[in-house]
């Protein structure tokens, strides 16, 4: 099989392109390299015969129509995205722009292309977005999201979501473009860009940094091994039903003082520093505009129709993450200068 992957050079879509070329499928790798990507996370798999690469942005239209005619994928995976809450607040039009017309543009050009081929009932679109797009829950552990859950965005990186959601619903049901959309929790992982909770956390810590926590640190989230996710949304692609949505979470909540605090403990014991405990690093900071209390994933569709569930453990997940950072300095640390990384962003 051969899938179309945008965003394959970013974090999750990265992840996939390793799990699917070790499945044996061909990809078609499609990126703008915007200031989030890098090739280096398809390094171990870019001379694979089955591998292929694009230089393209999702809003190019001509470039999209020639990959698609050129290349002739049997099913495409849209990861594609500005996803970092923070830069939506600073700078939403970007979020607009790449969010919800690279959608539009990418739908239509699939559409194009899956009816001048005869309509192939093996082809499907897979839209990749978030549980953002579902709002904040209270702090009742009994309540989760649901797919069946109302969309109630809060934030310009969330809205743009839920518009590209709306929007593959609507070429669905409008067209009969043969779609499947799946929202998952918070990802964390190797090759997670340092902008994001996680790596700022480790590398904040290893430099002697603050360790910068909105508010109380309250907040509670789900969070997902990103090689789970990969695992999962492969399958959603190749087994969900279409026309359906999947949530896909890790079951593991924590606050993020919760997260940070386990972080340090990693940290701790695998590379104790010379006086004092990491977590003595953590300084709270004032909160983020809007920022959601709580999310939460209910998976019960995934594990019930497609057999699928989180296999790494939150600190199994933790340890081998601060693992692969410690192991892979040269990797972050050429990212360090990329625009925005280490400010403090999103102050509206």
């Amino acid at each position: 099989m051969k899938i179309l992957i945008t965003g394959g050079a970013g974090f999750i879509g990265s992840a996939v392109v390793r799990r699917a070329i070790g499945q044996g499928h061909s990809v078609v790798n499609v990126d703008a390299l915007t200031y989030a990507a890098c090739l280096a996370n398809v390094e171990s798999v870019a001379d694979h015969p089955n591998y292929h690469f694009e230089h393209a942005g999702i809003c190019d239209a001509e470039a999209i129509a020639r990959i698609f005619v050129q290349h002739r994928p049997d099913r495409v995976m849209h990861l594609a995205a500005e996803s970092h809450v923070d830069r939506s607040i600073d700078a939403p039009g970007a979020f607009i722009a790449t969010n919800v017309t690279g959608t539009y543009t990418l739908l239509e050009a699939a559409r194009r292309y899956w009816l001048d081929r005869g309509q192939p009932a093996e082809f499907r679109f897979h839209h990749v977005s978030t549980d953002e797009v579902y709002g904040s829950l209270p702090p009742d552990p009994t309540v989760r999201f649901t797919e069946g859950t109302p969309y109630d965005p809060r934030s310009p990186y969330s809205a743009s979501k839920a518009s590209s959601d709306h929007l593959v619903r609507a070429w669905h049901e409008t067209y009969g473009l043969p779609v499947v959309i799946s929202n998952c929790s918070n990802n964390y992982g190797p090759f997670h860009f340092p902008e994001k909770l996680v790596p700022v956390t480790i590398l904040n810590a290893l430099a002697g940094k603050p360790l910068p926590i909105y508010g109380k640190g309250q907040n509670i989230r789900d969070w997902l091994f990103v090689e789970d996710h990969a695992e999962a949304l492969l399958l959603v692609l190749n087994e969900g039903e279409i026309g359906r949505s999947y949530n896909i979470g890790g079951d593991n909540e924590c606050t993020n003082l919760d997260l940070v605090q386990r972080i340090c403990a990693i940290l701790d014991e695998v590379r104790p520093k010379a006086k004092g405990r990491y977590a003595d690093q953590i300084a709270f900071v004032a909160d983020r505009p809007g920022h959601d209390a709580r999310y939460a994933i209910d998976a019960t569709r995934i594990r019930d129709e497609l057999g699928w569930r989180p296999s790494v453990t939150l600190d199994e997940g933790l340890a081998r993450t601060v693992a692969w950072y410690l192991e892979n300095e040269p990797w972050w640390r050429a990212l360090l200068d990329r625009d925005g990384v280490g400010e403090r962003l999103g102050r509206a």
